[in-house]
C-alpha cells in the first residue's frame, strides 16, 4: 500500500497542470456551449409543444 502512494506521488509531480488563463478560457467555452445547447433544446421543445397543441 505504501508503495502505491509513493508511486502516485511520483506520478503527480510529472503532471502538467493548466494555467489560470487556460482554465478560464476552457470554463468559458463549456459554459457558453451549455447555454447555446440549452437554448437550442428549449426552442425545439417550444416548437414541438406548439405543433402538438396545434394538431391535437
Amino acid at each position: 500500500m505504501f508503495k502505491f502512494f509513493k508511486s502516485v506521488n511520483k506520478t503527480m509531480k510529472q503532471v502538467t497542470w493548466p494555467t489560470w488563463k487556460q482554465n478560464r478560457r476552457d470554463t468559458g467555452i463549456v459554459v457558453g456551449s451549455s447555454v447555446l445547447f440549452a437554448l437550442y433544446l428549449g426552442l425545439l421543445d417550444l416548437l414541438f409543444s406548439y405543433m402538438t397543441q396545434l394538431f391535437l
